[in-house]
Parts: C-alpha cells; sequence; structure tokens
C-alpha cells in the first residue's frame, strides 16, 4: 500500500488558485477556446446543481466579481488550459477588464443541467459557427470528452477516472496508520509546500480585510485580551484567516486537497498550529500531516467529490487525527479521535462556497480540537451515540451514507433555496 498512499497524496495535495468548482470552470472553458482555436465570441455553461452552488457566492482571483460568469469569462479570455487548477494564475489587468465586459454584454450563459453526475461542467465555445466543447465530469480536471464543430476528438468513459483510479476497497485506517508510522521521512517531504502556501494565505487573511474576517477578528479579540493565543484559538484564527482570503477572491495559491482548497487548509493549519505549540520535532509533523490527508481522503472516498454535507467536517477530523499523533496518541486514541468527532460537527450543511465557509470552519478546527483532547484522556462517544460505531470503520462508513443517502434530498431543498434568490435578484 506504501506506492499508492504517496501516489495519492501526490494527486490530491495540490496548488488550486480560486474556489476549485469556479475554478474548474475556468478550466473547462480554457480547454473549450484551445478547441475552438479562436477567440470566444460567446460563451455556454450547462453545469451541475453543486457546481452551481459553490460558484454563486464566491470571490474570483483578482476580479473583485464574484460567480461562475466571471470565471467562466476569465478562463477562456486568458485561462492558461495547461494549469489545472491554477488555470486563472497570471491574469493581467487588460484580460481582466476585457472579461468583465465580455459578462456585462451577457456573452457569458450558465444553466443547470440535471441527471448529471453532480460533478458536472460544460463549455461551449462560439466563434461564428465554429464551437469548441468540453466536458468535466466527477473531479474538477477530469476531462471526459472533447469536440470540435460537432465533431468527436475525445470521449472517455468516465467512471474509471471519476473515481481517480483507486481502489479504496484495500484502504483501511490501520494500514493507514502503519504508513505513516513506517515510512520514510524523505519520501513523504513534499508535503512541506502546503504548509508554506496555507501558512502565507491564512496571513495574508489576518492583514487584509477579507469577507466575514473571521480569523482576522480573533487575531483582534486576542490583542484585546478578549481571547488567550492558545492551541484553540490559534488554529481557529489561522484556518478561518485562510478561508476569509480564499473565500473572498485573493490571488495567493493553497494546497488544495480532494478537490477543495478550504478543506486543504482546514486539514493542514491546526496540525501546524499544534506542532508549534507543542514544540515537536519537524519529522513528527510530517507523519501528523500525511496521517491527516489520507485519512480525509478515505473518508472522502464514501461521501464523493461534492455534497450536502459540508466537507470540512472530514478534512478536521484528519486533523484532529494528526493533532492526536503530535499529543502521542496510540492508535486507538486516534479511533477515538474520529467517533468523536462524529459526535460533533456532522451534518453541517454545504450551501455553497461564499464568505461564510470561514464560519463553518471556525467552528468545525474548535471541535476537532476538542475531539482530540476528549481521546487523549481516553473519553470517546461509543456505539449507543447516533451513528458512531464501535468499529471506527463502521463509523466512516456510516458517514459516507448519511451523506450520499441521507443528505439528498437536503441538497435538493438548497439547491431550489439558491435558486430561487437567483430568480429574485435578476
Amino acid at each position: 500500500m506504501k506506492e499508492v498512499f504517496l501516489q495519492k497524496l501526490r494527486e490530491e495535495f495540490v496548488p488550486a488558485l480560486g474556489c476549485t468548482e469556479p475554478v474548474a470552470v475556468a478550466y473547462a472553458a480554457a480547454k473549450a477556446r484551445e478547441v475552438l482555436a479562436l477567440q470566444p465570441e460567446r460563451i455556454e455553461f450547462h453545469v451541475s446543481g453543486n457546481i452551481l452552488k459553490n460558484g454563486m457566492g464566491v470571490g474570483i482571483p483578482g476580479s473583485g466579481m464574484v460567480g461562475l460568469t466571471i470565471a467562466g469569462a476569465l478562463g477562456a479570455l486568458g485561462g492558461d488550459p495547461t494549469a489545472g487548477l491554477e488555470v486563472l494564475d497570471g491574469i493581467g489587468t487588460e484580460i481582466m477588464e476585457h472579461a468583465k465586459t465580455f459578462v456585462d454584454d451577457g456573452k457569458v450563459s450558465v444553466d443547470v443541467k440535471y441527471d448529471v453526475p453532480k460533478l458536472y461542467i460544460e463549455c461551449i465555445c462560439y466563434n461564428g459557427e465554429n464551437s469548441g466543447r468540453v466536458i468535466i465530469q466527477d473531479r474538477h480536471t477530469n476531462i471526459v470528452a472533447v469536440e470540435r464543430n460537432g465533431e468527436i476528438i475525445y470521449n472517455s468513459s468516465a467512471s474509471a477516472e471519476g473515481a481517480g483510479g483507486t481502489d479504496f476497497s484495500k484502504w483501511n485506517f490501520e494500514s493507514i496508520y502503519a504508513f505513516i508510522s513506517t515510512i520514510d521521512i524523505e519520501e513523504i517531504k513534499f508535503i512541506e509546500k502546503g504548509i508554506k502556501l496555507n501558512k502565507s494565505i491564512a496571513e495574508e487573511g489576518l492583514t487584509g480585510s477579507y469577507g466575514l474576517q473571521v480569523g482576522k477578528s480573533m487575531m483582534l479579540n486576542i490583542k484585546k485580551g478578549l481571547l488567550s493565543p492558545d492551541l484553540m484559538n490559534r488554529s481557529i484564527m489561522l484556518t478561518a484567516a485562510a478561508s476569509d482570503a480564499r473565500m473572498a477572491g485573493s490571488t495567493m495559491p493553497v494546497m488544495s486537497n480532494c478537490g477543495s482548497g478550504n478543506q486543504g487548509i482546514s486539514v493542514t493549519l491546526p496540525v501546524v498550529v499544534a506542532a508549534e505549540e507543542l514544540e515537536v520535532e519537524h519529522e513528527k509533523l510530517l507523519r501528523a500531516l500525511a496521517l491527516a490527508l489520507l485519512t480525509t481522503i478515505y473518508m472522502k472516498s464514501f461521501v464523493g467529490q461534492l455534497s450536502a454535507l459540508c466537507g470540512v467536517l472530514l478534512s478536521t477530523a484528519g486533523a484532529a487525527c494528526g493533532i492526536t499523533y503530535i499529543m502521542g496518541g496510540d492508535y486507538q486514541q486516534l479511533g477515538m479521535t474520529l467517533n468523536n468527532m462524529t459526535g460533533s460537527v456532522t451534518g453541517m450543511i454545504c450551501d455553497g462556497a461564499k464568505y461564510g465557509c470561514a464560519h463553518k470552519i471556525s467552528a468545525s478546527v474548535g471541535a476537532a480540537i476538542q475531539s482530540s483532547l476528549l481521546a487523549m484522556n481516553h473519553n470517546v462517544l461509543n456505539g449507543m451515540n447516533g451513528i458512531i460505531d464501535d468499529d471506527v470503520e463502521a463509523t466512516i462508513r456510516n458517514i459516507g451514507r448519511l451523506a450520499n443517502e441521507g443528505m439528498e434530498v437536503t441538497d435538493e431543498v438548497i439547491l431550489k433555496t439558491m435558486l430561487e434568490k437567483i430568480k429574485k435578484i435578476s
């Protein structure tokens, strides 16, 4: 399993500039323009409801605007089709202004396409009678179809790629723990880049005035003496500040995990703060981060890329395990940590990417640290508590069942509510 875990870490823990759903829309547009091989005169997007809700209220880097239309215009007019989730990196002022005019002139349309996977983006760029069409499905950069002027250039079975080519049936929590306990530290040093990127955007969130300013408000209240700069509050402050900046359209990249920048931020920074507070050696921090990342990836395999369940539950559950490891917790206490986390913020809804994500992250990070501290004292929620099972593997599967079966109607209600708001605005 060693090579599988290393490969998955490299696949999932990657840089992203901007919220990954609108960025995926921009990537599709950049690819469609490349296929068209001409400057687009108008652009159509047909997206799943989950893509729409995650792009409706989030800031697009450098634009001062929110939404999928500006993201799509930027991707089509100046995005780098070879850059993946960093497709909008390096967009200049001239392209930015052109994209805004493109949107204002009504040359970008976005509508919801039903009966498609939860992560689905179809982009068609037009120039006269010429067209370039690209479909992304299941994962943010997974192109499954390419057409020019109706002629099929590429068509792939989405199912194999959609799962990332990974057989998760062979994964379990115990094998993850064995991996991080025995892996040569040199082989996981590549995750250090995530520490640097995510700490940098956290500092940006503390110094700038982004979004709801959840992190910055905590910093100011610490300076006033209303809060103490302890493990709990520093973890919440830095993680929320990074999300504040990212959701409001900062042009700084983050290290994403499982296709989500917020999940990359919230799985990383609480573990880093714990390592700083407890002054552990760097090697232990890297092992803890690898544990946190792989735990999140494993849990995410049961939930799916997009869901009505807020994905920060999964990333902060991973972070909680990383914190327990840093504190010297054993395998049994890691299982206790996951069970405690399942008894806290599970059920928090995802109603789209927006400024309020930082607020949800702050609650989840607090729950993560509390879950870890309880586990270190051997206090644990047992199988008599709701969806928790005494077997941690069953607990993880129960979270997936909740997301995919229990919250299906919730997802429909959230989308319906958000579409009604769009109609009122327009």
